[in-house]
């Protein structure tokens, strides 16, 4: 055997090595029960209540909107309760308003507000009148890139990236993470993130280790690196054990690589205890639909209903609303009218995929085929997208372009869900 012969096995050795070692990978219920007490988040502190006192209709205690806008955004993080973000929303607009010196800083932060509820257009403007008071200007350079790539304005999220370069730097690290991400490439997206999570773990900073762990998890897991996605979700529950999106990711993996869908159930529902968000009972529905269990499938279909109609979360979960319109209450119509709303907040390929969702689901095949061949193909590698592109495909006999994206789509089993696996191998 020659020297090419014997790389080309040992290489095809380790592969199948590494893809056994995730089949085989399996969860253990000792290492995650500790984080699944349900008490219920502190909320409130002397020192918080102390500002929050200050401030009246007339205050100009510009310290008290600062310090307690920060208290309402922590409390949204650990409870999910959207009157905390919208309760920092108006006190960072009162701190905007009264500040002479560090305006700047208040619009930045009233810009991150808006990100946080998915007022992107808001936040631009915000971040545009950072930089043209000046001050803090990598901060507000980082600021725009996030919110031009929200907004799908690629180029102009680049020129910032590359304004930002600084390969030492944990902010500029992240944010090309999440560039190479967005351009499909997976590989060099987990090695700046494990760069960046090497920054904060030499800061030891807590909030800062926290975010890495959670982020490279993600990144792992759509690696299909699903052991190393698990150890990085208990890392971040040992720095944060109410940490409600660690608990989700876990109860992602339980569900989608074990297929345990009752013990994904047990996870989320010590979760929904004292942390409350729409998303998680969408989740909470799939794993019940994956059951066979229809009642209680009905039943957190309701909950997410009833919880993302409050006027508070706005676009928050217009996505959510799009696919929930189409596959749960088949109004159509409005499903694309949100959808042509959602393209006007910002064209990008994951609102264009909600459109040509709609299209397909409306029976207009042509249409959805031009959004897909326009607005889809080459421009976005997120599974979601492309099972969206098969499935136009097929309906419009274009069985060859399908067949090359089913081969693609059936590495991402574990990204879509247990759900998607039959609909795949159909296409």
């Amino acid at each position: 055997m020659n020297k090419q012969h014997i790389l080309i096995f040992s290489l095809t050795a380790i592969f199948l090595c590494s893809c056994t070692k995730e089949k085989t990978f399996k969860s253990n219920v000792e290492d995650y029960n500790v984080y699944l007490e349900t008490i219920a988040p502190n909320t409130t502190s002397k020192y918080f209540d102390t500002w929050n006192n200050k401030i009246t209709k007339d205050s100009t205690e510009l310290m008290s909107f600062g310090i307690v806008a920060g208290e309402y955004e922590r409390n949204f993080g650990k409870t999910g309760n959207i009157t905390y973000l919208k309760k920092a929303e108006k006190a960072l607009t009162k701190a905007f308003e009264i500040a002479n010196i560090g305006k700047e800083n208040y619009a930045r932060g009233l810009a991150r507000n808006y990100i946080s509820q998915h007022r992107f257009r808001e936040a631009l403007k915000m971040a545009e009148i950072a930089d043209s008071i000046g001050g803090g200007k990598e901060e507000t350079q980082a600021l725009l890139f996030d919110v031009h790539l929200e907004l799908g304005n690629y180029q102009t999220a680049a020129s910032y990236l590359d304004s930002l370069k600084n390969m030492s730097s944990f902010g500029y690290l992240i944010r090309a993470a999440k560039w190479n991400d967005y351009k499909g490439d997976l590989d060099t997206t987990i090695k700046l993130m494990e760069l960046a999570m090497a920054r904060a773990e030499s800061s030891n900073n807590i909030s800062l280790r926290l975010w890495s762990y959670t982020n490279i998890a993600d990144y792992y897991g759509h690696a299909g690196r699903i052991e190393d996605s698990y150890r990085y979700y208990l890392k971040a529950l040992k720095l944060d054990p109410k940490n409600a999106y660690a608990k989700k990711g876990l109860a992602w993996i339980v569900f989608s690589h074990e297929k345990n869908g009752v013990e994904a159930l047990r996870i989320l529902d010590a979760v929904t205890q004292n942390y409350v968000a729409p998303d998680y009972y969408l989740l909470k529905a799939e794993i019940y639909d994956f059951l066979g269990d229809e009642d209680k499938k009905a039943q957190n279909l309701d909950a997410y209903f009833n919880l993302a109609k409050n006027p508070y979360y706005g676009q928050m979960y217009a996505a959510y609303n799009v696919e929930f319109l189409l596959e749960h209450t088949k109004d159509y119509q409005k499903a694309m009218q949100l959808a042509f709303k959602e393209i006007e907040s910002r064209p990008t390929p994951e609102t264009y995929n909600l459109l040509a969702k709609t299209y397909l689901k409306m029976g207009e095949y042509k249409k959805a085929l031009a959004v897909v061949e326009d607005k889809l193909v080459a421009k976005s590698y997120e599974p979601t997208i492309l099972w969206t592109t098969a499935e136009v495909y097929k309906v419009n006999n274009e069985f060859d372009k399908v067949q090359a994206l089913k081969r693609e789509l059936e590495t991402a089993f574990y990204e879509l869900g247990p759900d998607a696996i039959e609909p795949i191998k159909n296409l």
